[in-house]
């Protein structure tokens, strides 16, 4: 059932927000001091064409306000979008962690979720083929938790002394500036070859996870293994995860490039507007636990950022859920500023030896200071706890907070000591007692290098129609490569993983096959990394219904309430945005024309019959449409006359045949009816198609397609 915007009830840090916020709506103009303004749209002069003059103050605090207004953008992770909501535990978690926001099921933890592209300007695209941030701010009553992660459960490399490098390469080349958010070209394939530790990473970005349907239907992971400590200091080894509840789904490689040029803020359009229609976002926080002393039972080294924890050797225990149910106020003073931490962590969570996230912990902080002008930067609203903190920290930079008293250090008699600190039984964080020793050494330990392994458990464990996306991706990433032997060395390299993978990429780049043999015997699989296993559903879909004049009302309005009652959204195209009428005299105002909209914005496309058809089939964007649609394997449904306009498409060869009047036929997620006027057994079948998301199988049928 559609949920109502206003069914939920703010939560504390809404609440708290809700003090730094103004509404212009009715006011007088004034400056910044409060004085107001007669006049805003010219400048004090000496004279009607004289100079302006400088005891204009209006006009410094107005201009000068302008040429400061932006910030710097964060040098990776830079378009980002934000949301607010709350997050809820299922049960008590006591045994494994003191952390109180996973103790009592009936406490809404705040949250503020900030998604993101990684490496593209704040103006790039939403669909380009990246890593998207997945950055989660609780706000707990023992202060501010920030869960920093991706839609990914790897990364790139293994120690964070790296992490420069890795993102000069794979940013626009420095002599040009080109390319904006792509990986392919010289610069980051030349890193790849050189550091087999990315072998993994490269599996899942060229995967269809590295163009995600929406933020609301990708995964989330912490990435790093870090520790869960308990009342009794028991400690375990733990990874996050969010799993979306409407499951893990991606763009084509055409649509999102499509996309792009269409609808840059495709990703961005898809939260907001699900926020604001009360389909509020949910993700459920899966734990993967391992105990201290399994900590060497696995062929993989558990610290390694590299490697994943197959699900199936340590299961995901799902522990709570979040649920996104309120859109940003205003992008900069919310999105923006955010500023996100591995280093804030509430007792009961605790960092490991992961080389990877040791560095990062310095990295996320250093960056803020820069970016958001010093270190009172926990004092902009939206990074503010939901508690009042107390310390000995002062001045700086954009300081909001105005300190009593004298007393600035510790200890003090003047105040008693106070601010005090507190020990651990009392609520104070105290790390983890972990025994450390060994020699200073710049080095990384044997067990972080087995590089393909894992590369080849993952490529093993794709479907057909995910291998040959991956083996495409290939060959648009590495063709775009200037340099010959750099391309192959990509294949020698990938030979590594799969030697039928490296044969099928040598074929698409020009280079020579591999020459070696690849001898890695693992068949092992993980069925949870397909997103064929995913959860699929039609709710939140969003079909393109395609009329012209004399479409036929009754179907349409038989399809429009069976969407409305499976959760389906839908939006009417015509050739312009002019009223049309149908058959039987009822009009429609279509939402988009073919001019500002395109297949690729939707999940689907329904046409009904109608005299509209003949039209339909003179209409080149109505047939690219459908086309495009067939390409991308989406559903498509057509009832009774409708059905002449599909075969005049790509689709004609699997839509229908006469031995079907009067019965539903469905075929590869192309649904008709032909000579029906109960649409009920047609709708059953075609949310079924939708919910499917794709139809893979139609690609071996489509020898034109994108």
């Amino acid at each position: 059932m559609k949920k109502k915007p206003q069914d939920h009830q703010p939560t504390k840090k809404q609440q708290q927000l809700e003090d730094f916020k103004v509404n212009h709506e009715g006011k007088d103009l004034t400056t910044d001091q409060g004085t107001k303004v007669s006049n805003t749209s010219e400048s004090l002069k000496a004279g009607q064409r004289g100079p302006t003059i400088m005891e204009d103050f209006h006009f410094r605090e107005k201009v000068t306000h302008f040429d400061h207004e932006r910030i710097p953008e964060r040098v990776v992770h830079a378009r980002g979008f934000g949301a607010h909501g709350y997050f809820q535990v299922y049960e008590p978690l006591t045994d494994i962690t003191r952390a109180k926001f996973l103790q009592d099921p009936n406490v809404k933890t705040p949250v503020f979720v900030r998604f993101s592209t990684v490496v593209g300007s704040r103006g790039s695209a939403d669909t380009v083929r990246d890593v998207r941030g997945f950055a989660t701010k609780f706000y707990t009553e023992e202060g501010n938790f920030d869960l920093v992660g991706n839609n990914m459960p790897i990364f790139f490399i293994q120690d964070a002394i790296k992490f420069p490098d890795l993102v000069h390469a794979i940013k626009p080349e420095p002599d040009n500036e080109i390319p904006q958010a792509s990986a392919a070209h010289d610069t980051f394939w030349d890193w790849v070859v050189n550091n087999q530790e990315t072998t993994h990473m490269i599996m899942w970005l060229l995967s269809d996870r590295g163009i995600p349907r929406s933020f609301r239907m990708m995964e989330g992971f912490g990435v790093h293994t870090f520790r869960l400590v308990n009342e009794q200091g028991k400690a375990r080894f733990v990874k996050f995860h969010w799993k979306p509840k409407l499951g893990v789904h991606s763009l084509t490689w055409d649509e999102a490039q499509k996309i792009a040029g269409k609808d840059p803020d495709f990703n961005r359009k898809d939260l907001w507007d699900a926020i604001n229609n009360g389909e509020y976002p949910e993700f459920e926080l899966g734990l993967q636990i391992i105990e201290e002393e399994q900590e060497f039972d696995f062929d993989f080294d558990i610290l390694d950022a590299t490697k994943i924890w197959p699900e199936e050797q340590v299961p995901v225990k799902i522990v709570g859920k979040m649920t996104l149910n309120k859109n940003q106020d205003n992008f900069f003073a919310e999105t923006e500023q955010a500023a996100f931490h591995m280093g804030n962590v509430v007792p009961g969570i605790d960092f490991t030896n992961d080389p990877l996230l040791q560095g990062r912990l310095f990295s996320y902080l250093d960056t803020q200071l820069l970016r958001l002008g010093g270190p009172n930067f926990h004092e902009i609203p939206i990074n503010r706890p939901i508690i009042q903190y107390y310390n000995n920290q002062r001045d700086g930079f954009h300081r909001m907070t105005i300190d009593q008293g004298k007393v600035a250090y510790f200890p003090n008699s003047i105040r008693q000591n106070y601010p005090m600190p507190q020990p651990g039984k009392d609520g104070g964080y105290e790390h983890y007692q972990e025994k450390v020793e060994g020699r200073k050494v710049r080095t990384r330990s044997e067990s972080f290098n087995d590089h393909f392994s894992q590369a080849r458990l993952f490529w093993n464990s794709m479907s057909p129609a995910e291998k040959k996306h991956i083996i495409k991706a290939f060959h648009f990433e590495v063709g775009n490569v200037m340099d010959k032997k750099i391309r192959q060395k990509v294949v020698d390299l990938f030979n590594q993983v799969d030697g039928n993978l490296a044969r099928e990429i040598a074929k698409g780049i020009g280079v020579e096959p591999p020459t070696k043999k690849n001898t890695m015997s693992i068949t092992a699989t993980s069925p949870a990394l397909s997103q064929e296993n995913t959860v699929k559903t039609p709710q939140t879909r969003k079909v393109a219904i395609l009329i012209d004049e004399g479409f036929n009302y009754n179907e349409f309005r038989q399809v429009i309430v069976g969407f409305q009652k499976n959760g389906v959204h839908s939006e009417v195209i015509s050739k312009t945005l002019s009223p049309v009428n149908s058959e039987e005299g009822d009009q429609i105002e279509p939402q988009k024309s073919y001019a500002n909209s395109h297949s690729v914005i939707y999940d689907g496309i329904y046409i009904p019959g109608g005299q509209h058809v003949e039209n339909l089939i003179g209409h080149k964007e109505a047939k690219d449409f459908v086309n495009d649609a067939f390409a991308h394997a989406k559903p498509i449904g057509a009832t009774n006359q409708a059905l002449d306009l599909l075969t005049n498409t790509l689709v004609q060869n699997i839509a229908y045949t006469n031995d079907h009047n009067g019965q539903v036929y469905s075929n590869l997620g192309v649904v008709t009816v032909n000579d029906s006027q109960d649409l009920t057994e047609f709708n059953s079948a075609f949310i079924e198609a939708i919910a499917q998301h794709r139809h893979w199988m139609r690609e071996s049928h489509d020898k034109k397609q994108a």
